[in-house]
């Protein structure tokens, strides 16, 4: 389970990783799971801290940026897909280091002709924290 914190809440979310939109990394909350932060801070304790970027280069700015995020997220479904029984995934980002995409673009000639070659990363990365039960 992916946890993030809002205001005195923890909710549950999922991840909304959409190239089209302005924040194109996003997290949803689903309403399955929340919990105020005092009994999370009280029930929970830090296992280990992570940081997941990705990177993904292509001809085409779309299709490079869009598998960028689909390699952010199968690196955040592989964190949580290795979490032990009870334990759970927090996005540690705050709105002042939120993980951006950026983009490079290289001038190159392809088969005589002038291409743009697009580089896509993310910046800053992904933080997250796996916290078990007390």
């Amino acid at each position: 389970m992916i946890l993030r914190r809002y205001g005195r809440w923890y909710h549950s979310v999922r991840p909304n990783f959409n190239p089209a939109a302005m924040t194109e990394v996003g997290f949803q909350r689903d309403r399955a799971f929340s919990l105020p932060a005092a009994d999370f801070t009280d029930g929970y304790r830090s296992v280990s801290a992570a940081e997941v970027s990705a990177e993904a280069d292509g001809g085409v700015q779309r299709h490079a940026e869009r598998e960028l995020l689909a390699r952010l997220e199968r690196a955040l479904e592989d964190r949580v897909a290795a979490l032990e029984p009870g334990q759970v995934v927090v996005v540690l980002n705050e709105r002042d280091d939120w993980p951006k995409t950026r983009e490079r673009r290289e001038a190159v000639i392809v088969e005589g002709e002038n291409r743009f070659h697009f580089h896509w990363w993310v910046e800053p990365p992904l933080r997250l924290g796996v916290f078990g039960p007390v």
